[in-house]
This record gives structure tokens, sequence and C-alpha cells, in this order.
């Protein structure tokens, strides 16, 4: 018997392994932290911090079923992601499922094809309890801080949550933007002599010091002592190697379909997983790229074998470049290859027809990535003319591609243009009195893009690039952010957060502190450290700072509405409630009077017939603030609402829930974990 994480994997490597084998799905985690305990935590605090696991609720069938199968197995193959979250799923199924040592063992799937699945499974292993101890003390700490921090906050200024990682992204993001408030622009202009349309030189000296030029009238200044002439003073000519960039890791992936496919971190990691666990294309159920939670670069000799017999007979020889050597980073694990695809041969064009859209451009671009960072370097004459003009000094610069190299392959992700200048020679004179002058001012540093948070987090340590997607999503769901133009943009709430965690928790919620946490997760997972001891170290600092805080903490005050209770006199303020906000008496507990709505539902705002209720409609609805959600007309009696769009369908999973489009585009329940 063979248990793996998902039923698509199940499928295809029962395929692979024939009758002898059952192969079932544990659907992802069987356990989790019970909450229970001191402070809701599900760990022993004063016993080592033994954690006290419960069955995630749904999942008592599935547990049932294994045991089930398990009875009559010889062997049961452990066969979970070959990552530490992987390692803790194994440990969770042998205790359920009541596995005995010598009935296990443990297997690694780095890709999903025949030949290595047999491989594997014919060198199976034992669990690896220091990874078990690592994921083990990342949960805790998740929770520890998840817990404290967020009953902290919600009791003091009505925030949602805060969290170990996700906090300290919040705070790059509010940082940046208080960096952009603060920012005094400076003025500056430029001067450029035009001698066509595509024959632009730019003054950059004046004789042979650098010039820069604050205000207009320096400009006019200029373009006074300036004559129609320029003679040219200098021709440098250059050929420059433009180097292709490694195969990708799980967050260069992240990053690269950000910017070239427009996809969320969600988006690409929900894609890649289906790439990996396998789909049918016309030969069977086959994965068809490696593991795709991974921060290293390195690749298998056997696949940049058959990649470059590949180059070399599709493209010639002189296309063969090398292989990148990766420039260990201490918080790179390096325990699985870069994203590559499976087999060579398996052309995204080839394949194409068995894919949906999304499956074929990420399989395209990785596919197109691995095969582009074997090639040899692309080549372009760089050229760069100075002109003197009085002693004013100005700058021509082209280029001309004349090797092509990896771009044949990458081309369409990674342009390179050409800017062809004449055949110039030094000495000659160019003529134009065409001259124009641009008043410019100093910018900003741009807002965080995903893909630019993305790029922050793993240069800065924080976090791991298999959890950046959840840290994006969830600063999105707690709405810390807004979205315009790609880029976030920190809300009020979101200010409020990071200013109270750092008022109280600076040395906690930093970039230093999470990275070198990181780290020590790292040695725990190398048994360099004994988790329990992080984990008391850690409880000994953070738990006494957050009593402090629980006590000093000034409560923000709800916002007065200018109205008073018509039952008991005092103001009405805003309240946030699950569904959004609400305007209710200030003298709460003692007067519970809220206000109705007064908006009266039209036939416009009807969306459908509320599915779990199915005595009032979906209507759009309104918070206090403006901000749109959706809602049953049958609150508060059923409280069934979304923010996200619906799309006029009840799930066909749960038969409650609202299917609406969320911000990256998914169509979801608002129930249950269904994406359509």
């Amino acid at each position: 018997m063979v248990i793996v994480e998902s039923p698509s994997k199940s499928h295809t490597i029962g395929n692979f392994l024939g009758s002898n084998y059952k192969v079932l799905s544990s659907k992802g985690h069987i356990r989790d932290l019970a909450v229970k305990g001191k402070l809701g935590l599900g760990v022993d605090v004063e016993n080592g911090f033994t954690p006290t696991y419960e069955v995630i609720p749904g999942k008592a069938q599935v547990i049932k079923e294994l045991k089930k199968a398990s009875k009559d197995a010889d062997i049961i193959f452990l066969a979970s992601d070959p990552d530490r979250e992987g390692e803790a799923i194994s440990y969770h199924l042998k205790e359920e499922l009541g596995i005995p040592d010598e009935k296990y063992k443990r297997v690694l799937f780095n890709e999903i094809t025949k030949a290595k699945v047999l491989e594997s499974m014919n060198n199976p292993t034992k669990i690896d309890y220091n990874l078990v101890h690592s994921q083990e003390t990342r949960r805790i700490l998740d929770r520890i801080i998840g817990f404290r921090l967020s009953k902290l906050l919600q009791a003091k200024i009505g925030a949602k949550s805060a969290g170990r990682v996700q906090s300290v992204a919040l705070k790059l993001i509010v940082d940046r933007e208080r960096e952009i408030e603060a920012f005094i622009p400076v003025e500056f202009w430029t001067i450029t002599a035009n001698f066509s349309d595509e024959i632009k030189a730019e003054l950059f000296k004046y004789k042979n010091e650098n010039i820069e030029i604050h205000t207009e009238d320096e400009a006019n200044k200029i373009l006074e002592a300036l004559g129609t002439k320029y003679i040219i003073e200098d021709i440098d000519k250059k050929i420059k190697n433009k180097k292709s960039k490694p195969v990708f890791t799980t967050s260069s992936l992240q990053q690269e379909a950000s910017t070239k496919l427009g996809f969320s971190a969600k988006r690409t990691m929900s894609v890649a997983q289906r790439l990996y666990e396998g789909i049918n294309v016309g030969e069977g159920s086959v994965g068809l790229i490696t593991y795709m939670r991974t921060d290293s670069i390195r690749m298998s000799d056997e696949f940049v074998s058959v990649a470059n017999e590949y180059i070399e007979k599709e493209y010639g020889k002189e296309y063969l470049g090398y292989v990148k050597v990766s420039k260990k980073k201490d918080n790179v694990q390096d325990a699985h290859e870069g994203i590559r695809p499976t087999d060579v041969k398996r052309t995204p064009e080839s394949i194409k027809k068995f894919l949906d859209n999304d499956e074929y451009k990420l399989y395209n671009l990785i596919y197109k990535r691995a095969i582009a960072c074997l090639m040899s370097d692309a080549k372009v004459n760089a050229t760069t003319i100075i002109l003197d003009n009085n002693n004013y000094k100005f700058k021509l610069t082209g280029q001309i591609l004349i090797f092509d190299g990896y771009l044949k392959v990458y081309g369409e992700f990674e342009t390179s243009e050409d800017k062809i200048l004449p055949d110039y020679v030094k000495d000659q004179v160019l003529e134009t009195d065409d001259i124009t002058k641009e008043q410019h001012f100093t910018k900003p540093p741009s807002r965080y893009t995903e893909a630019k948070l993305i790029k922050e987090l793993e240069e800065l340590g924080i976090g791991r690039p298999s959890t950046y997607a959840k840290i994006i999503d969830t600063i999105k769901e707690r709405e810390y952010v807004t979205i315009e133009d790609k880029k976030f943009i920190p809300t009020q709430i979101g200010f409020d957060t990071t200013d109270k965690l750092q008022e109280a928790f600076s040395d906690f919620i930093n970039v230093e502190y999470t990275s070198n946490m990181e780290k020590e997760l790292d040695e725990i997972a190398e048994g360099k450290l004994v988790w329990n001891n992080v984990l008391d170290k850690f409880w000994k600092e953070f738990e006494p700072r957050v009593k402090e805080a629980f006590e000093s903490m000034e409560k923000k005050q709800p916002e007065k509405t200018g109205e008073v209770c018509p039952e008991c006199g005092s103001d009405l303020v805003v309240r946030k409630g699950k569904y959004g906000e609400f305007v209710a008496c200030s003298n709460f507990p003692t007067c519970k009077y809220i206000k109705k709505e007064q908006k009266e539902e039209t036939e416009e705002t009807i969306i459908c017939q509320c599915p779990e209720c199915k005595k009032g409609n979906i209507v759009e609805r309104k918070t206090k603030k403006g901000k749109t959600f959706y809602g049953c007309s049958n609150y508060p009696k059923c409280k069934n609402a979304t923010w996200d769009i619906p799309t006029k369908e009840a799930c066909p999973n749960c038969k409650k829930g609202i299917l609406a489009t969320n911000k990256d585009g998914n169509v979801v329940c608002n129930k249950c974990d269904y994406i359509k």
C-alpha cells in the first residue's frame, strides 16, 4: 500500500506500480494542533512543548478508509511530498493509523515518472524525525505568535490577525509606503541632441566632469553655449555576452510567472502542483515537472546530458552552453533539483492539446527556462559614441544582436532590442539644431508588486519560498492591503496593525529576528539544535511581553457616527463584524441596539437565490464605508455572505456555498475548499 497526498497523484502512481499495489490519498494533512490546553495553543508549555494533535474536521472518513486498507497491506509506503511538510504528514499518518515501525517505509518522489517512481520505491528510507521536529517547531511558533498577537490586536484595534512571517511582510509594505509619503521630489533637467527619430544623444558631461542640471535657467545657459556641430570624439565597440538565468526555483518561478504571465503566486503554485502530480498526455497520467517546492538551481546529470543532446540536435553545437552553479546562500536547503521538465522530448507544443490554458502557459515557461539555462550566451555588439560640442559631452549608444544563443528558445520572455547606429568614424562632424530640454523630478521608491515582494522576502531570508503564496494571500484576505495597478497599498488597518506590533514587539516582528528564526529551523532539520529548547527560549522572551502589552497597549476607540442611540441615548459607533461594518450602540453590552440598514433591496441587486437557506436571495450590499459585499437578504437568520463577485451558481461540492470569482480570478466557494 502506498499513501500519497493528492488523489490525482495516487491515480498517476497507481498506473505505474500495477495491481500488487494499492495507492491511496490522505488528501493533505490529516491532523493539526488542537485548540485546547493553556491559552488554546494545543501545546503543553510546561512539559517540553509537547503538542496535542487532533484529526482535522472532515478527515475522519479518510482515516477510516486508510486504516481499513492498511490492515491487508504487507508493507505501507508513506509517500507524501518530499519536504518538511510532507515528512510531517508521513509522521502523522504513521501515528494516526497505528503503523508499526517494521511495517512502513518512507519514499520520496521528486518527479512523477514511471522510471523515477520505481527507482524511489527500490530505495526507501525511514521518517526523518529532524525534519518532523523542524516542521512541528515552525507550526508551534506560528500558533503561539498567531494566537497571542491576533487576540491582542483584535482586542485593541479590531485587526483580524498577526503572524510570524505575515506581519513582517506587511511591515515591508507599510515601510515602503511611508518612504513614498516622506519622499521629496528633486527637480532635474536633461538635454538631448536629436539627429533623427532613432538617433538621439544625451548630455552627460562638461569637459571631464559629470553634469547635473537642477533648474531651467541652468538648462537655458547650456543651450546658449551649444553650437550646431558635434564632433565624434570617441567610438567604443565591444562584444558583450548576455547570460541566461538558472533553472527556476519556487521563488523565481513565482516572480517570473507574475511578471511574464500575470499569475498570482497562489495561481502559479496551484498550476505547478497539477503539472507535478500528473496529467494525462495521451500515454496515461504522468508528472510533467519535478517537485515545485525548491530553493536549488541544481539539475541532475542525467537531465543535463539528455538536454544537451536535444539542444545540439535541434539548434546546433554552437548553442551548447554550460551548467549554472549555485552560489550557496545560508538559507538554501538544496534538498531538491530546480524546477524542470521531466522529459525534454515532451515539448510544450507536443502536449498543448492535453493542457488547459494556465497549464500550457506555465509548462511552456518552465520548459523553455530549463532548456535556455543550458544554452550558450547571446552576444551583442554594443557601441558607445562620445560627441563633443564646445566641451559639452553627449553620449549615443546602440547595440546589434549578433548571436541569439539562449534567446533562440527564451526570446519570447526576454527580448533583446536592436538599435543600429550608422557607420560613424572618429572626428566625423554631425550637425543638428534640434536640441530639446526636458524637466524631470526624482521618483520615490516603487510600491511592491507580488514579484518584487517575493524577491525581497527571499533575499532577506524571511519564510520559505513554499509559504510566500499563502503569506500574500493572507494579507490580502485580512484587508491589510489593497491592490492598485498590481501594486500593494496598505490600508489604514494595515498601518495600525504594523504600528501596534512595532510599539510592543519590534524586536520580534522584524526582518533580522524572522530570518534568524528560519536559520534555527534549518538547524533543527539538520539535527544541530534541539527543537523544544528553541521553543523554550522563545516562549520565555515572548510571553511576558504579550502579557505586558495586554495591560499597557491603548485600545482604539470605535468611530462615532454623530448619531445617538434611540434606546439609551449613548453615541452610535461603527463596529466590525464577520460580514463587514455595522452601526451599534457604544454602551454595549449594557445596550444591544444595532441600527438596521435602510437600503431597500431592488430587483437589480438580486444575484441569485441563497443556496444555504433557500428562503432569501443573495443581494449586493455595502458596508457603512461603501465597501461592496454579497449576502443573504434573510440576514440575520442566514449569514451566508462573500466579499468576492458571485457567479450565480451554488457550490456543487457542499451545496450551500456561493461560487464567486476572487481577486486572483479563480472561481471558489465561500463555504468549502472547492475551486472550479
